[in-house]
């Protein structure tokens, strides 16, 4: 059975990403479809490879690191991907649980000032 390839309009639409999103990810070599003349095919590797970068993202990743993430898997293997994705994901954990009492903390004064306000006008 022969491998499924997608267009460049059938990736954009399985992902839902915008066609210039796609061609910045290739831009900066996070994937490499398969040209045919003007245009594209994207095997297998390229659609996990897209699972892994939104994937990423979501969770708050530079697309720099996601790239050197996906360079490990290339040169290293899957052990070495793995380990660096543990430390991938405990700084990102870190840096979340930072953010997280940020918000607390604006939305915590934010309720304050807003109740104070509240007071003053019922005074």
């Amino acid at each position: 059975m022969e491998d499924v390839r997608l267009s460049f309009k059938e990736m954009c639409a399985k992902f839902d990403v915008t066609p210039r999103t796609l061609r910045y990810y290739e831009y900066i070599e996070l994937l490499t479809p398969e040209k045919e003349g003007r245009s594209r095919f994207y095997g297998p590797r390229e659609v996990a490879r897209m699972t892994l970068i939104l994937r990423g993202r979501k969770f708050g990743f530079q697309l720099e690191d996601i790239r050197q993430w996906l360079l490990i898997y290339e040169k290293e293997g899957t052990a070495a991907q793995m380990r660096a994705w543990i430390q991938m994901a405990d700084r990102q954990l870190a840096e979340l649980a930072e953010q997280k009492q940020q918000l607390e903390d604006a939305m915590g004064e934010l309720k304050a000032l807003r109740d104070d306000t509240a007071a003053s006008l019922e005074s």
